[in-house]
């Protein structure tokens, strides 16, 4: 297994400067993470450090909580893929989806992938697990396959918990084969990479990459 090739090199934290945004890319190109994942305002940036690379680059829509009107998050999604990114992590509508109105769910998630579609790049969605009963859990992944989602992906990492295993079980078995589930939040070590990837993850989003790939 190659390790690296599952680890999307995440910094979204709120106060990360541009220092450490190359820091990332120099890291992602010395390695070769599948992706290197920041917030909108940096992707033009690291497109431009990973244009000679087939590192991806990978931001997040809607992020971390998922409540934006849609037409915001397909605004958001559009200028990311003007400015050069691959991959789209996009946060459900939480509340909407507590709330059973399942076809508002559905429908945030299909109009980015839609357009994230159109130009052949790839969506993540983020439903958030930690926030959700098994049940909320299950459906909400329903909905992200019935919209076309390329991946279901456990968490943003800013709200109560991470990644589990016992989540990444479910929404694999959920989701099937056919499906990425991403494994993202409190991952730090290469035990929990191999135990999240034998539950059936296929993409692990952590800040913590360098680490696990040498320890």
């Amino acid at each position: 297994m190659d390790l690296v090739k599952y680890i999307d090199h995440t910094i979204l934290a709120p106060n990360a400067t541009e220092e450490q945004v190359e820091k990332i890319i120099s890291e992602a190109l010395e390695y070769g993470f599948a992706s290197v994942c920041i917030n909108p305002y940096w992707v033009k940036k690291v497109a431009q450090g990973l244009a000679d690379s087939d590192v991806k680059v990978c931001t997040v829509i809607g992020f971390p909580l998922g409540a934006n009107k849609t037409s915001i998050k397909v605004s958001e999604a559009k200028e990311a893929i003007a400015d050069g990114a691959d991959e789209l992590d996009m946060v459900i509508n939480i509340g909407e989806l507590k709330a059973k109105h399942y076809d508002v769910v559905k429908a945030d998630i299909k109009a980015v992938v839609d357009v994230c579609h159109a130009e052949s790049k790839l969506v993540k969605v983020i439903i958030e697990a930690c926030l959700l009963t098994d049940e909320e859990k299950i459906k909400a992944c329903e909905l992200s396959k019935e919209a076309g989602a390329d991946y279901v992906k456990t968490s943003t990492g800013f709200s109560t918990g991470g990644a589990t295993v016992a989540d990444i079980e479910l929404m694999r078995k959920t989701v099937g084969p056919d499906i990425g589930v991403k494994a993202s939040g409190g991952i730090h070590s290469k035990e929990d990479a191999l135990a999240l990837i034998e539950a059936g993850a296929s993409r692990l989003g952590a800040s913590a990459g360098i680490k696990i790939v040498n320890s």
